[in-house]
């Protein structure tokens, strides 16, 4: 059930922060989502943690911290006013770290297919944070589009799905 819940509020961050990426909802608005998912995501890693027996549980436990960081570090962001530029540097160290997760998760079954494209899906999203962010690069339409993208595809669905028991 963790797998559900985080991956529901990780679909509602994204799309959420694609719609203020897009510019129709303030900085200051944005900030509540982010924390929410945040202490969500720091909530999950540490039960993780706590009732990890082996390395895959304290792995998944470290994962999942990585989303939580972004999302803290964005609500941060919106508060000082901060212009991006570190949450683009990190984002390009999570972008690399979540990389061998593709292949780790991949299995030949729908749900191992899916959750390595969705671990390649949120490496290419940390990927363009950095070029936007971190370089400067004047690529907003695509950033919106992609944050939505994944939002949905492989947070909110899956998650909704993952909820109402359609489970591998």
């Amino acid at each position: 059930m963790l797998l559900g819940i985080t991956l529901l509020y990780v679909g509602a961050v994204l799309v959420l922060n694609s719609i203020w990426l897009a510019g129709r909802i303030e900085d200051r608005e944005i900030i509540v989502i982010n924390v929410a998912v945040a202490a969500i995501s720091i909530s999950v890693a540490l039960g993780l943690a706590l009732g990890a027996i082996d390395q895959t549980g304290m792995r998944d436990a470290a994962m999942t911290l990585l989303f939580a960081i972004t999302y803290g570090w964005v609500a941060y962001n919106r508060a000082a006013g901060c212009n991006g530029r570190g949450l683009g540097w990190f984002s390009l160290f999570v972008a690399i770290t979540v990389l061998p997760m593709v292949f780790i998760v991949a299995s030949p079954s729908l749900w191992g297919l899916w959750m390595a494209a969705s671990w390649a899906a949120w490496s290419v999203l940390w990927f363009i944070y950095f070029l936007e962010l971190g370089l400067g690069w004047n690529i907003r339409k695509l950033t919106v589009a992609a944050t939505f993208a994944t939002g949905v595809l492989t947070g909110w669905l899956p998650g909704l799905l993952y909820l109402h028991g359609a489970t591998p």
